[in-house]
């Protein structure tokens, strides 16, 4: 018996023990959590009466981080909804108030330079470079802003854009001759990125170089927004590490053009900069040009690929969208001829010329019409890289024939601006799916915001999707309607601050326009050239944080648009 007593005396004195301990973890736990707390309710400024946003400071430094990181956009949204448009919380270790709403996102726009001064993550500040445009502040900013603005400016976007729709027009066309489904979301990055080095920058890099600078450069966007500690296996050393190989390889480039003699003609966005900096007074050293060849690359990447994968989406979603898009095209003449593809296998290599229907102005010069458009082969066949200069009626015997139909539409800024109801499509797609979804600050000085005290030094986030949900100049946001922007309903028109994919005021996207061609060309191209279909039984969920992108990636079967005759020769043995 008293064996057993001591043995139910052990039993209650341990079980008391590990109740003991977890109450005193817990008890920690609490206090540090309300320490931390107080810690920053302790930076309010005293000499303002209003008080601190409500909102929640989460754990000693680590903060809200994880839950950002992993509840993505429902993060935001159910502290909206629990707190307000104005809330505070601590990401990425630094305080931060999230800001919602037209008039709140207005007064920090406006307020860049004096109410606040833009602030990205310290990550990013350390990986894209201290003379980048995103990092820079106050005269450094307008001169670097100034010197950039020949990059986007009108002459400038029109040398682009044949060179841009070649790309595209080439993306595409793979995407029809492939067999399987596509992932358009990694297949618009792999786009995007192959127009900022071969278009913007004028790299002449080779395809398995341009892969492995690509992967490379995924690497540095994956690790942008990590926290600031700078050990072995971080993801802040994971980025420095990318971003240095990419360095290395910009420099020899930006060597050999400085090196050559400088032309009156243009043909990149590095010949634009190293002009407008010598009109502007300024010598670019290499580090310089470095970090702004990245910071272009930055620019034209990631946002422009959601965005492009974000169009393909709604135009899957809303067919109707599509088919009124595609009238717009034929009432412009955009589709009316078309130009027949030959695919010509000869071993085991397949090239491609154009052969055109009729001759109209539209269809470019007897050189142009007959050049190779570089495609992706279907399985069995190796894609090469030189011209063919078969005419098709002295075609080798040997050759096997592949044909499918194309419409072929060259196009300017005079052309793309003709397609208003398009661009009402692209506003709504980045009204509903806003690549970006806000911007950082650091509050210069304490001001107010929706009754709330906005205290000095700390980060500020304004929101652009949640606005865009929330305003209430949309009727029906939930829905996607182009026709909220055609010009009887204007509902874009109805407050600036109420549509901002771009952002506003000083620090507004510098080469919106350039993304908005992009954009465009590629629903031209598609209109003209595929027809496409869902490859999975529902579509994917969207996931927001850093860059808007579908979860497990958005699955599409694309084929020509008249594309019976490539059929029946694809099923033959």
């Amino acid at each position: 018996m008293p064996k057993m007593f001591l043995l139910e005396v052990s039993y209650f004195m341990v079980l008391g023990t590990v109740f003991t301990s977890i109450i005193s973890v817990l008890l920690l736990l609490a206090v540090s959590r309300q320490l931390w707390a107080f810690r920053w309710r302790m930076t309010r400024d005293r000499t303002c009466k209003l008080p601190l946003p409500k909102g929640s400071m989460g754990w000693p430094l680590f903060g809200e981080t994880f839950h950002w990181l992993l509840q993505g956009s429902s993060f935001h949204i159910s502290r909206r909804e629990k707190y307000g448009n104005v809330f505070r919380t601590h990401l990425l270790g630094k305080p931060v108030i999230r800001v919602t709403g037209a008039e709140n996102i207005r007064k920090i726009l406006l307020g860049e330079h004096n109410l606040v001064s833009t602030q990205w993550p310290q990550s990013t500040r350390i990986i894209l470079g201290a003379t980048t445009l995103v990092n820079s502040i106050g005269d450094f900013h307008k001169q670097k802003r100034k010197i950039l603005a020949k990059v986007f400016s009108h002459a400038a976007l029109e040398t682009y854009i044949p060179r841009i729709q070649g790309v595209v027009r080439t993306e595409v066309e793979s995407w029809c001759a492939s067999r399987g489904s596509i992932n358009v979301y990694p297949s618009a990055k792999a786009l995007t990125f192959r127009i900022a080095v071969r278009v913007l920058l004028g790299l002449n890099v080779e395809d398995d170089h341009l892969d492995y600078l690509s992967k490379t450069f995924e690497q540095l966007m994956e690790n942008l927004f990590s926290l600031p500690l700078d050990v072995p296996f971080s993801g802040l050393r994971k980025g420095i590490k990318a971003r240095d190989i990419l360095h290395e390889c910009m420099e020899k480039i930006i060597v050999e053009k400085l090196q050559q003699s400088q032309s009156e003609e243009y043909s990149d966005a590095l010949d634009y900069m190293l002009s407008s900096a010598k009109e502007n007074g300024n010598e670019l050293n290499i580090q310089e040009l470095k970090e702004s060849a990245v910071e272009l690359i930055f620019a034209a990447y990631s946002t422009t690929a959601s965005a492009s994968t974000s169009l393909i989406l709604q135009l899957t979603r809303h067919p109707s969208v599509a088919e009124q898009a595609k009238q717009e095209l034929v009432s412009h003449g955009f589709n009316v001829h078309s130009a027949q593809f030959i695919g010509y296998k000869n071993g085991n290599s397949l090239s491609t010329v154009v052969v055109p229907e009729g001759s109209t102005e539209n269809q470019g010069t007897h050189e142009e019409r007959n050049s190779t458009t570089e495609t992706k082969p279907q399985k069995g066949f190796e894609l090469t890289h030189h011209a063919t200069s078969w005419p098709p009626d002295t075609m080798p015997a040997t050759v096997e024939k592949r044909h499918y139909s194309c419409h072929q539409p060259y196009l300017s800024l005079e052309k793309l601006s003709q397609f208003h109801y398009l661009d009402c499509v692209i506003k709504e797609v980045l009204r509903t799916l806003p690549p970006v979804s806000g911007g950082y600050r650091t509050a210069l000085q304490t001001f107010e915001l929706d009754g709330y005290q906005i205290p000095k030094g700390w980060s500020v986030m304004y929101s652009i999707r949640d606005t865009h949900e929330t305003a209430a100049v949309y009727q029906s946001p939930e829905l996607f309607d182009p026709d909220r922007f055609r010009t009887k309903r204007e509902e874009g028109k109805a407050g600036r601050f109420n549509y901002i994919p771009f952002g506003g005021g000083v620090r507004s996207c510098i080469g919106r326009k350039l993304a908005q061609i992009i954009l465009k060309i590629l629903a031209v191209e598609l209109l003209n050239t595929a027809r496409w279909e869902l490859a999975t039984p529902t579509y994917p969920k969207m996931q927001t944080v850093p860059i808007v992108h579908p979860v497990n990636g958005l699955h599409v079967c694309f084929n020509y648009l008249n594309s019976h005759e490539e059929n029946n020769v694809s099923q033959k043995p």
